[in-house]
């Protein structure tokens, strides 16, 4: 695991401490469908309370142009956050350009309370990672503390210039998610398996290239099959196929050959002549597709190919859905794959990392989201880490 400063590492008593946590989460109608993201900076906060310090959050939501948005206050958020942590929250209106309320009501608040600011992206210079904005913000406090690693990946003025003006150290939840990652990727046991499915291939190309270096073994599922299956000269019929990309997956193919990392692709599929739910479907083997169907799943042959791969790893990191899941019965053997992948979790037999909004998505669906060895929140930050891209959030967090 890389040498990070954590909690362990700092005395939190009398201080004021600004917590980056990611409050980013669905609403709809006033309502938060998904608190996951607060309910993983739980420890962090309590943590914090207990050993006597002033507890500062501090997130964006949504996307308001760096001006204030009523519709995107993070006052909504306070009610949430009171819930998940069994007291009370001080939401404190923020003018990012004068402080001066802000810290007075840092103040004047108790040793042990818990704070929420206004939305960090109320001000433009959060996303241009501007210096002087970073500056008001760690007059606030005394220790940093990043909790979002859904954030890490960018350099905004909370995520990455605050953390080298004030002693910097990651939370609980980014702990958790560093030392899942590492179990996944950097440091694994082996033999490692990759499933990656999704769209488009064009949006995938540094995933894959990292990967088979890293792994012994990768699924590629979804429409990004299509086009590994046509570039070896496999008709597809009208599926979804991006085929200027078929040099770059035979490139891929190469690759894979030269550092032993199997591709494993479809040798069956579901097709359906529509693209909509309930559309009438067969199963066909990959060498002889309708050329007027669509491959919008893969097919029973296939999903007993992935388990046998499964069947010989330790490890399996997870991006991405098999099939078009969003799409009853098409999203039955990603579901299928999600229920094999917890049942050896559980039995002990395989470490699990699954993230993206996808996959988490078809893991809920499936009913086995919490059966995982770790499901990341993160959408983009975890996609990078994949890549093996350096994370800003994490870079600024690392021991001198």
């Amino acid at each position: 695991m890389v040498n990070f400063r954590t909690l362990d590492d700092v005395d939190l008593a009398g201080k004021r401490v600004l917590v980056r946590a990611d409050l980013n989460m669905p609403l709809n109608n006033g309502t938060v469908s998904d608190t996951t993201r607060i309910e993983r900076t739980f420890f962090t906060i309590k943590d914090i309370t207990a050993a006597g310090g002033k507890v500062i959050l501090i997130s964006h939501f949504g996307r308001p142009g760096g001006q204030p948005d009523p519709a995107l206050s993070l006052a909504q958020m306070t009610p949430v956050v009171e819930r998940t942590i069994g007291g009370p929250v001080i939401f404190v209106p923020t003018d990012w350009n004068d402080l001066s309320g802000a810290q007075k009501a840092i103040a004047d608040a108790p040793e042990g309370a818990v704070l929420l600011l206004e939305n960090t992206r109320f001000h433009p210079g959060e996303m241009t990672n501007d210096i002087e904005l970073a500056r008001r913000m760690a007059a606030l406090g005394d220790l940093y503390v990043n909790d979002a690693f859904s954030a890490a990946h960018r350099a905004h003025a909370s995520t990455e210039a605050l953390a080298h003006l004030l002693p910097a150290f990651a939370g609980r939840a980014m702990q958790g998610e560093i030392r899942a990652l590492s179990a996944g990727l950097t440091n694994p046991q082996k033999p490692v398996i990759a499933l990656v499915g999704g769209a488009k291939v064009s949006t995938k190309i540094e995933l894959l290239e990292n990967l088979i270096e890293r792994v012994e073994a990768l699924v590629i599922g979804g429409a990004m099959a299509n086009t590994f299956l046509f570039s070896q000269g496999i008709g597809v019929g009208n599926s979804v196929v991006e085929k200027d990309l078929a040099p770059v997956a035979r490139r891929i193919f190469d690759k894979a050959s030269d550092a032993n990392c199997a591709i494993i692709l479809p040798v069956d599929g579901q097709i359906a002549w529509r693209f909509e739910a309930e559309a009438p479907h067969r199963t066909y083997g990959i060498e002889a597709i309708d050329p007027n169907g669509m491959i919008l799943d893969v097919g029973p042959k296939s999903i007993e190919r992935i388990k046998g791969a499964i069947d010989e790893a330790e490890t399996l990191v997870w991006n991405g859905p098999l099939g078009a899941f969003e799409l009853s019965p098409f999203d039955a053997g990603t579901l299928a794959i999600a229920r094999y992948v917890a049942e050896r979790t559980r039995a002990g037999k395989l470490v699990s990392i699954a993230g993206g909004g996808d996959t988490v998505a078809a893991l809920t669906k499936a009913g086995v989201r919490d059966d995982l060895t770790y499901v990341s929140t993160a959408g983009g930050a975890f996609l990078e880490w994949m890549e093996g891209k350096p994370l800003p959030g994490l870079k600024a967090l690392r021991r001198d």
